[in-house]
């Protein structure tokens, strides 16, 4: 948006008090300065990029105090609503996807970066290629049983499983890797932060408390 803006100063005229300077004329700036501006046509060849980033429409209080002619903007936003990319989702929202058996593993670096995103897992380097791998420690027997059954569930809509392992006597170890590529993928984590956000709070030892 092009803004032309045009000012109008007022400088009263003062005679010098010495007489051979009575022909000069000293300007004394007004310090009450009026300023009168208009907006313009928009400039043609510009890129509008104020749309790009979405726009609220104004409130009907708003339009009956006719604020748009006491602020500078663009009249004639385009709204758009913005929707996140793939990138902007969190793991356990993402869906795994069918992988080539050609494609390589992920790297050591790649894999270190994606453990700080689910919670309760290690890295183990084998050498058949690396794992993600977390233990829990439950109430009892029964309730490892319940943890699996809805591991199961979760993994189950996935399409990608785990090897979970019910180790007695209150203890379960899941690891997961893409054996197909011999190493880990995408899918590895994506369904590690699934289980993440299973409930477990009714299934872990109850906290002592003392009088």
């Amino acid at each position: 948006m092009a803004i032309i803006t045009t000012t109008h100063l007022s400088f009263p005229l003062l005679l010098s008090p010495y007489p051979h300077h009575q022909q000069q004329y000293y300007p004394k700036p007004n310090p009450t300065v009026s300023f009168r501006r208009s907006i313009g046509v928009r400039a043609q060849g510009g890129v509008d990029k104020l749309g790009d980033f979405g726009a609220r429409d104004p409130f009907p209080a708003e339009v009956a105090s006719g604020f748009a002619d006491k602020v500078l903007g663009n009249g004639n936003t385009e709204h758009k609503i913005l929707i996140p990319n793939i990138s902007a989702l969190s793991l356990s929202q993402q869906q795994c996807t069918p992988l080539s058996p050609f494609q390589s593993p992920m790297s050591t670096p790649d894999a270190q970066k994606l453990l700080k995103k689910v919670v309760g897992w290690r890295l183990l380097e084998e050498e058949g290629g690396h794992k993600l791998q977390c233990l829990w420690k439950l109430r009892d027997f029964k309730c490892g049983v319940e943890l699996i059954n809805r591991i199961y569930k979760v993994v189950e809509a996935a399409g990608h499983y785990p090897n979970i392992h019910l180790e007695a006597p209150n203890q379960v170890r899941a690891e997961i890797w893409t054996a197909s590529i011999g190493g880990l993928s995408m899918n590895d984590f994506i369904v590690a932060a699934k289980i993440d956000d299973i409930k477990t709070s009714d299934l872990v030892p109850r906290k002592r408390v003392w009088a």
